[in-house]
Parts: structure tokens; sequence; C-alpha cells
């Protein structure tokens, strides 16, 4: 087996040398062949000289000269991508990589998509965020459940797991922030590719990216699928 992991990377000067090291040293102790894909999505701190410092094996960089977004630097890393399998994992690493390990087995059932969740009774939330952003991510899961993916409690995590069958998803792919992961989903159910969504430990940290702002934006992303189901968009692509 062949696993690619992507992370996508946007000013985490604090986090990202030691998520590299932990992904990588869980990935030496398994006997599938694996790579780091790294995108840098424009950066302006030290992100990038600390990625290119962290001597980390099978490590690929891909860099951005300005920000363009989580969603086009999660889609540039599965496009460049080898592996039969490909993980996307936050770089503030607010899920383990270990989480995988209960992934594994329920690939036997024929999965094509493994999502993590922190929305399952099973999850686990270890530091929550604001009770302020708790509602409006609730509120915000409604209406993904609503117009985009129906059954699904938490699209939004960082941590999900795909077969390369899949890749053609993200050259559909039209969202280039937050919105991407319902949009992937959106369209993977349209193509009737099998998902499962499993509960993780997640551990919120203080310096996420997401703002306030992020949710009406977010909402209107998330009509935009809707306008671009309905003018045959995705049947362009």
């Amino acid at each position: 087996m062949f696993l690619s992991v992507i992370v996508p990377v946007y000013n985490e000067v604090l986090h990202i040398r030691e998520t590299l090291s932990k992904i990588s040293n869980y990935l030496k102790n398994k006997e599938w062949n694996s790579e780091i894909i790294v995108v840098n999505d424009g950066s302006n701190d030290n992100s990038l000289t600390e990625i290119e410092q962290a001597n980390i094996e099978n490590l690929h960089v891909i860099s951005f000269a300005k920000n363009l977004g989580k969603g086009a630097a999660v889609k540039a890393g599965m496009l460049a991508a080898q592996g039969e399998w490909l993980l996307f994992i936050d770089a503030d690493y607010s899920t383990a990589i270990e989480e995988l390990d209960q992934f594994w087995p329920r690939l036997q059932e024929g999965r094509d998509i493994i999502i993590g969740s922190r929305g399952l009774k099973e999850s686990k939330v270890v530091i929550p965020q604001s009770k302020f952003k708790v509602c409006l991510g609730k509120a915000g899961n409604k209406l993904i459940q609503l117009l985009a993916v129906p059954s699904v409690k938490d699209s939004q995590c960082g941590f999900k797991l795909f077969n390369k069958k899949c890749l053609p998803l993200f050259q559909k792919q039209t969202l280039s922030r937050w919105g991407f992961d319902f949009e992937i989903l959106f369209l993977a159910r349209q193509e009737k590719f099998k998902i499962l969504e499993l509960p993780v430990t997640w551990e919120n940290r203080p310096a996420s990216r997401v703002k306030l702002l992020d949710y009406p934006k977010t909402f209107l992303e998330l009509i935009k699928i809707r306008i671009n189901y309905l003018r045959g968009i995705y049947e362009k692509e």
C-alpha cells in the first residue's frame, strides 16, 4: 500500500515542524510506502523555512506565492499525490494521525472515503471552541446537511481519507476556501462513492484560522454549490 499525506499550511510556524515530525514518526513504523506533501498556502511568517528545515524523509513541498485558501491547497496536494490512499490532515494537528489506525479495518467494507468527525456521540473534543463558535458551527452543520450532505454530522473536520479513484472529485472542485470540504462530499454523493464518518479525538487550537466572518462566507459557498449543480457546472468539469 502507498499512503500520501497532504498537509495544507498557512502561517503555522508554531506547529508545523512538530506536526511533520509526528506524522513522519508514525509513517516510519508502518510497513507501507508513504509520502508527505506540504502545500504552503502563501504563508507570510517563517512556516516555509520551518518546513524546509524539518529534515523529513519523503517530503514534497508545493508553495503558493500568495494565499489562495485551504481548499486550493488541499486540491493541489491531492492532485500531486501518488498514493493509493490520500489523507489530508490539518497543520495544527488538532486530530492526531494515529486516528488512522481505526480507519484501516473499515476499508474492508469497500468504503471510498472515510472522514473524521467531531459530531458523533463517540467523538472526543478535548479542548472545545468558544461557545459562540460551537453554536455557529452547529447551525452551519444543519444547513450543510440540508443543502449538501445529508446524514454527515461533521463535514468540516480536517482529517479525511480518500481512495485514489476519488481524485476526479478534486478536479471538479470549484471552491478554494472553507467550503471545499462539503463541496467534495457533495460531489462524492453525486458520484455514488461510499462515505463513512468515524468519531475522532479532536483538540481545538487557540490560533485557529477560522474567523467569525468566515461563517457567512461559507454559507454563501453552500449556496454556490447548489447553483453550480443546477447550472450543470460540475458536469462540464
